[in-house]
């Protein structure tokens, strides 16, 4: 007898849970799936970002979920594959007021992980492709008005004779991928931005910075970069386009413009929201608000002894102008992350004299071999050339739950390991302390548990291990003198710079600069997933805390990320804000309780 094919098999599996899901059968759903499973949900069934594991809390969602969704019309989408003993394959499927798509992995003709995700709400579709808008208008009108008037009449309004619908407190990458979303999607949103210009948050870095990661990663949504932009993009052209963009999706993009203070007013069921614009004090009253600010929040900048004493300069990198003004000075910088390392490189470009300080271990990463070995299967040339877009590319690594995500990615870095060694033997022959994540899982996991504790390597490496960077690890700052540093073995180190490449705090320190420490600790820590791994304590949540999802205070939201992260995530954050501005019933099961108030 022949097998069945992984198409049938899957076919079948979707004809049985979609006939299971009908009848609400929800014991004949769980018998689908196997002992050990996962389903990951965006939006469909849970109005949440939510993973559950296991058949018992999948039972649990379902119990709760499933009178709303009402699912239907499970569809497969083209062909499946088969990998080892695993089937794969896209599916379609509608809830009572969306339509989704999803991803699966059977064993043995059993579910072991599902993604079901958002795409579309039925009554309110965006309005491209079919639903284009015409732009022109035929026929003779007395009262027509042309595009830039509209424009100009919406940038006169928002704000003053009418109200946005949501506040978006941050202009940078995630702010205005968001802001777009929501202008597509008909949500009347301002976007707040301190700096001048949109893309500043980019051309105020120091002048080094570049993208680490690759272009086909780094999309922002609707407009993809162009087939000539360069793999890794300089900060200043990021900046442009990021500006360009603001321009051409039509946002309004409130720049010069700083949140003084905001509140939520329980009575009116809105946010009071002051701003200062150009020197202009302005009160917005939106039902949501969105905290854009950066995954990394508030910068980290440590106090030592002595410090007030020091008579050079001191700043957190994220304050650091570049190396022009140091060439000849003696430099220190304190960490040894990304950051640190594009800082301590540029700096030695321009001849000054570099001290690395490193207290902790580092994971580093070759960036060849993390594009070839990590990123170049869902995101490259070749992968685009295999018809793998990036929307798609960024629903295959979503449908990895983050549980098993360690087991899919330590073999690549073992990989990178083996195809590296020399690499990693001449830093740690330089006394450079090196980890791989407690568990061996490499970056993107270093990345989701705690936001740092890496660095892509783009050349920097070969100065530290070459000693043209100096390197003291393992120690750490005793007291700051007036022209130098002494370490916590005893020894000193002359300094007439000292930057601080100490990373940064979670977000919901925005939230009580701006808002209240109340509200700050009732959101709690945001990031992370509670894998009880150095700087991300448990206990387990299966999802990145508080991020692009509701949060324990009403109509308060954070968005951020890196841009793959960004672009992909804004689309389930806008599908919400969306929904709620319509009236539609979105029942939220599973809101994370909050463990950590930072």
């Amino acid at each position: 007898m022949t097998q069945p094919t992984a198409t049938a098999i899957v076919q079948a599996w979707l004809t049985n849970v979609d006939a299971a899901l009908q009848a609400k059968n929800i014991q004949q759903v769980v018998s689908l799936f196997g002992d050990e499973c996962y389903w990951r949900d965006f939006l469909t069934f849970t109005w949440n970002l939510k993973t559950c594991e296991g058949k018992d809390e999948i039972q649990a969602m379902l119990n709760a979920t499933l009178d709303n969704a009402r699912p239907s019309n499970w569809q497969l989408e083209g062909e499946a594959t088969q990998n080892g003993d695993i089937a794969e394959a896209w599916f379609t499927f509608e809830t009572a007021v969306a339509s989704g798509k999803g991803y699966l992995r059977l064993k043995e003709g059993k579910c072991w992980t599902l993604l079901t995700t958002m795409q579309s709400l039925h009554d309110f579709p965006e309005p491209r492709n079919h639903n284009r808008p015409k732009g022109a208008e035929h026929g003779a009108n007395k009262q027509r008005e042309t595009w830039l008037e509209a424009r100009q009449r919406e940038e006169a309004e928002l704000g003053y004779t009418q109200q946005p619908y949501c506040v978006i407190i941050g202009g940078g990458q995630g702010g205005i991928g968001l802001g777009a979303r929501l202008k597509q999607m008909g949500v009347p949103t301002i976007i707040i931005e301190r700096n001048e210009r949109a893309g500043d948050s980019w051309r105020n870095r120091y002048k080094s910075l570049c993208l680490h990661d690759p272009v086909w990663y780094d999309h922002l949504p609707y407009i993809p970069f162009p087939e000539n932009w360069p793999v890794f993009a300089p900060k200043d052209k990021v900046g442009d386009w990021l500006e360009m963009y603001t321009k051409v999706m039509e946002l309004n993009y409130w720049s010069s413009t700083e949140c003084q203070n905001a509140y939520f007013d329980e009575t009116a069921g809105e946010w009071v929201v002051n701003v200062k614009r150009n020197g202009e004090a302005i009160t917005l009253r939106p039902k949501q608000l969105v905290m854009a600010t950066g995954m990394s929040g508030m910068p980290n900048v440590p106090t030592f002894t002595g410090a007030e004493s020091f008579e050079g300069e001191q700043q957190h990198s994220s304050q650091h102008p570049g190396p022009d003004a140091y060439t000849g000075k003696k430099c220190v910088i304190v960490g040894s992350n990304n950051s640190a390392h594009d800082i301590a490189a540029a700096l030695w470009e321009h001849d000054a004299d570099v001290t690395m300080l490193q207290r902790s271990s580092t994971h580093i990463v070759k960036s060849d071999s993390l594009m070839e070995e990590v990123l170049g299967p869902l995101y490259s040339e070749e992968a685009v050339a295999s018809g793998l877009t990036h929307d798609k590319a960024d629903l295959i690594f979503a449908s990895i739950p983050y549980k098993v995500l360690p087991d899919f990615q330590r073999p690549a870095f073992e990989a990178i390991k083996q195809r590296d060694a020399e690499f990693y033997q001449k830093l740690e022959d330089a006394g450079f302390m090196l980890d791989f994540g407690d568990d061996d899982s490499g970056l993107f996991l270093k990345y989701l548990r705690r936001g740092s504790g890496y660095y892509i390597d783009v050349g920097a490496c070969d100065l530290v291990a070459s000693g043209d960077i100096k390197l003291r690890s393992g120690v750490g700052i005793e007291r700051i003198n007036p022209h130098s540093i002494t370490l916590t073995d005893g020894s000193e180190l002359a300094a007439d710079l000292i930057v601080y490449a100490t990373g940064y705090g979670s977000m919901n320190g925005w939230a009580a600069r701006l808002i209240s420490q109340e509200v700050a600790d009732k959101v709690g820590k945001c990031w992370g997933l509670g894998s009880d791994t150095t700087k991300d304590p448990g206990p387990w949540e299966g999802e990145l805390s508080n991020m692009w999802k509701p949060t324990q205070q009403e109509a308060l939201w954070f968005h951020g990320g890196n841009l793959h992260q960004s672009r992909h995530y804004s689309h389930y954050l806008a599908l919400q804000l969306k929904a709620r501005m319509e009236g539609l019933a979105t029942p939220v099961y599973g809101l994370q309780p909050v463990h950590h108030t930072s």
